[in-house]
């Protein structure tokens, strides 16, 4: 009995058989092309090449489309930065026309920062629809100009902001120098009022029988703003002359330690005070111990006369008048004494004040020397009116390092009793109080005392008594 095959098995034997015929065929065919010099490779070599080909222009047209692209984002961010300072300027301009107000130049300002958030809005959207048409390198110059004149433009704009801030703060200089002008005016005045030489009111109808230690007292704070005016003038005129007062202050008062660098004007004071009020015990203020000795009779009549007298008199007009009068002589000696050839040269540049003074002809029109004359007038008559009293006058100078003594003396500074006591300094605490100069010596008439002026300053060496 015959088997019957399946067709799909037939089907299956039949290109089996096909296949093994073609490979069969292929081989022959291919060994007798080799045997014949035929290179049967030739034609997929050439296929090869032409796909590498290919593939290289294909890298090169998309590095091609990657530059560009990239060229047109630097493009379109230049752009961007651009605009973001040509805002920058107009929003500046626009605050600079604010103050002070300028309506047009408002208006012009907003208008250029509403255009040019405009053109940023459309840069976006053009860029996100990728409907960008714009040449790379034409867009980058035209950016890198407008973001320089948008900085030009800022920076016109900071100038003339810092120039009218100038303006501003050169009208408040002129303003404050102004006031200040008027503050020294007004504290002349003042200060010419209070050491004006017009009658005291205390002492109006004054009479002998009437003086008091009180008249004294009221009369010697009178003298001595005419002293600190006059050493406040003089201190002026030497810083003017740049000299050296810290030098000078070594030379008048050594090793002096201030609380505060404005009191050294003390140690001028004490200088100028020492020297006025030398020989004031002596009845004629400049006679020597010798001739001081053959005038023990005071008439203290004639001293109080001599004070009502003069105590309203302008010194300038009573020494132009009476140059050889007892107060032009004292005024005369006191200032040769007091004002050295070579401070009065370095300070004026000449001596023709001094010559002036010397020759007792004439009155030297000058503010330093009307400022000494008047200090002068005061201390004779602060003079006169101390012997009034028909009483012995002595007066006193406290030694330096003294313990301070709230009998005969008064402090003239309070910064400078914290800074002796240690109030300002805890590693100090225990120093006491100890006089480091005598500023204005003290008065005693009779059995009253007039306390002296010191300056106190911190001392490490042992306090003597006094």
């Amino acid at each position: 009995m015959d088997t019957v095959r399946p067709k799909s098995a037939l089907n299956s034997k039949s290109k089996l058989a096909r296949t093994f015929q073609k490979v069969i065929n292929l081989r022959t065919a291919t060994r007798i092309a080799s045997n014949n010099g035929i290179c049967i490779l030739a034609s997929q070599a050439k296929v090869k090449e032409d796909d590498s080909d290919k593939l290289k222009h294909f890298d090169h047209k998309n590095d091609e489309l990657k530059g560009r692209n990239r060229a047109v984002l630097e493009a379109v961010v230049a752009k961007l930065f651009a605009g973001v300072t040509a805002i920058k300027a107009a929003y500046a301009e626009l605050q600079m026309a604010q103050n002070p107000y300028n309506g047009e130049a408002i208006q012009v300002a907003d208008q250029s920062v509403v255009d040019e958030l405009k053109a940023i809005s459309e840069l976006k959207r053009s860029f996100l629809k990728k409907e960008l048409d714009l040449s790379p390198q034409v867009t980058l110059m035209l950016a890198e100009i407008q973001e320089q004149q948008s900085l030009m433009k800022t920076y016109e704009i900071t100038i003339k902001k810092l120039e009218a801030e100038v303006d501003h703060k050169d009208s408040d200089i002129s303003s404050l120098k102004k006031q200040l002008d008027d503050s020294i005016s007004f504290n002349k005045s003042m200060e010419k009022k209070l050491n004006e030489s017009g009658p005291l009111p205390m002492l109006d109808n004054l009479r002998l029988s009437m003086l008091s230690p009180t008249h004294f007292v009221q009369f010697l704070q009178h003298t001595l703003r005419s002293i600190r005016s006059f050493v406040k003038l003089m201190i002026r005129e030497m810083e003017s002359a740049r000299w050296d007062l810290d030098s000078a202050i070594q030379f008048i008062e050594p090793d002096a330690v201030f609380a505060k660098p404005s009191h050294r004007s003390y140690a001028f004071e004490s200088f100028v005070s020492k020297t006025m009020f030398e020989g004031f015990n002596h009845p004629s203020f400049t006679l020597s111990d010798d001739q001081q000795k053959q005038n023990h009779n005071v008439d203290n009549r004639l001293f109080f006369d001599k004070f009502k007298k003069l105590r309203s008199v302008s010194p300038k007009q009573y020494l132009t008048q009476n140059p050889n009068s007892s107060v032009g002589k004292f005024t005369k000696n006191k200032y040769l004494h007091l004002v050295h050839a070579k401070m009065e040269c370095s300070i004026f540049g000449n001596l023709n004040v001094r010559k002036v003074v010397s020759s007792g002809t004439g009155y030297p029109e000058t503010p330093f020397f009307t400022a000494f004359a008047e200090m002068s007038k005061r201390v004779w008559l602060l003079h006169c009116l101390a012997f009034s009293f028909g009483e012995e006058v002595t007066i006193f100078q406290v030694r330096k390092d003294c313990r301070f003594s709230e009998v005969y003396m008064e402090c003239v500074s309070q910064e400078a009793t914290l800074f002796s006591s240690g109030e300002l300094n805890d590693a100090n605490a225990d120093i006491e109080l100890r006089v480091g100069f005598t500023v204005v010596p003290g008065f005693k008439i009779g059995k009253t005392v007039i306390q002296s002026q010191v300056y106190l300053s911190p001392a490490i060496t042992p306090a003597t008594s006094c």
